[in-house]
């Protein structure tokens, strides 16, 4: 162990990637598992963009290390088209997903890093390998999981130096937790950062899935001090295709000159074909547009009935407003759950692994104190292409839809409701 990195001590492999992982060793086992665990699309890649795959299969040189110009250009339109910001496709960075992007900045970025608490499992993991120092900012079921600019100002008023700069990275539509900011929000939080000369890395890889279809951006806000981070993992289903964008205000120019300088040491460049082929992903199409509108009807619908039963038995869950996340408080059960010897979120989340089938992810690996009683549900456990197919066909999407098309994720539901009305 002593030639081993010590900004390593104590991490472990991704939670998500982790709890992936057993699901399939249990499956192959032959045991029935229903899998809340790992966040991947369960909509297929459209079929635009596969075409536009097979097209450019035979391209195989090594591409510019800040990404295909033509990509860059591709990327800096949907930021107009979706966001209404501007920027120019110099000011785009592609990586091999926006996970080591995400990396990538925080190891260049001269300062502490702001992670809100919860908030995704790589974060934090990334900034200790990074050597960075990481300030937790705390939220509660009350400010829906989301950090308010009074959180931030007071965090920001209790630095040794206030005004040294800071990276906050925020996550709307959340992971974990399946919410969003408000416009009125979002403004307060720019007021304190601009105040304190914090800058924002916005992750917004679930932007195109808020269930509205309205998601703003904070770099509408606040345009010069906000890196946008998108990919095509979760709006475009292609998280195995690794591919995600940066794209960074002018004023931030330097900081992406030395992400692509440490890129062009580690990854060199992003696979050819996937950058050639994710120019009609960004490009977008009516077929495109349609596909997001079913996409986002399915998470809503089914992310509206999960709250529901969870509410229905006195489960503090806040409503989904985005992505494919619910994350439960089952404090009521307290008392009941200690009877069973479950005393904390990683307890509760074996049990239901163990006992019933039902993998999730408790709150403890998002930053929260294991004594919270909160678990992350990711519920995509359902076969996305044939739900599309069915809406496509003229079939409705409301609950019989739901036990039709998303059977396992509603077993898997109902196998936690049941089991938790019999506790005694």
């Amino acid at each position: 162990m002593k030639f081993i990195n010590p900004n390593l001590n104590l991490l472990k492999k991704s939670a998500t990637l982790a709890i992936n992982e057993k699901v399939n060793t249990l499956r192959r086992a032959g045991k029935e598992v229903y899998s809340f665990g790992l966040g991947q699309s369960p909509f297929p890649v459209p079929d635009s963009v596969v075409a536009s795959l097979q097209e450019c299969a035979a391209e195989k040189d090594y591409l510019p290390v800040q990404g295909l110009p033509e990509l860059c250009k591709a990327v800096a339109e949907f930021h107009a088209r979706v966001d209404g910001i501007t920027y120019t496709p110099q000011q785009i960075m592609v990586g091999p997903g926006s996970k080591e992007l995400l990396f990538i900045a925080q190891l260049c970025f001269a300062g502490d890093i702001l992670i809100p608490a919860p908030s995704w499992v790589s974060y934090a993991p990334q900034a200790q390998i990074a050597g960075k120092q990481i300030i937790y900012l705390p939220t509660s079921f009350e400010s829906k999981w989301l950090i308010t600019s009074e959180t931030l100002e007071k965090i920001c008023l209790l630095q040794e130096v206030p005004n040294q700069p800071k990276l906050l990275i925020l996550n709307y539509p959340s992971n974990p937790c399946g919410v969003s900011f408000s416009e009125t929000e979002l403004q307060k939080l720019v007021k304190v950062a601009r105040r304190f000369n914090v800058l924002i890395l916005s992750d917004e890889i679930y932007g195109l899935l808020h269930h509205q279809g309205n998601h703003v951006s904070i770099a509408k806000y606040y345009p010069e001090g906000t890196i946008v981070s998108t990919g095509l993992s979760k709006w475009c289903g292609a998280g195995g295709w690794r591919i995600g964008t940066f794209a960074f205000p002018k004023q931030l120019q330097g900081l992406l000159e030395a992400m692509v300088v440490v890129a062009s040491e580690t990854f060199t460049s992003v696979s050819a074909p996937i950058q050639y082929a994710a120019v009609t992903a960004f490009r977008g199409s009516d077929a495109i547009d349609a596909y997001l509108f079913n996409s986002r009807l399915i998470l809503r619908v089914l992310g509206q009935w999960i709250t529901s039963q969870f509410q229905s038995i006195s489960i503090n869950v806040r409503d989904v407003e985005g992505g494919f996340y619910v994350f439960p408080d089952f404090s009521f059960y307290k008392q009941k759950f200690e009877k069973q010897n479950i005393v904390n979120s990683l307890q509760l989340s074996y049990f239901l692994l163990d006992k019933l089938g039902v993998a999730t992810l408790p709150g403890a690996m998002f930053g929260l104190a294991e004594e919270q009683l909160i678990l992350r549900l990711s519920y995509v456990d359902f076969d996305g292409t044939a739900a599309l197919s069915a809406i496509t066909n003229g079939v409705e999407v409301d609950e019989k839809f739901l036990y039709t098309y998303c059977s396992k994720v509603v077993k898997g539901i109902h196998l936690i409701t049941s089991w938790l009305t019999k506790l005694e």
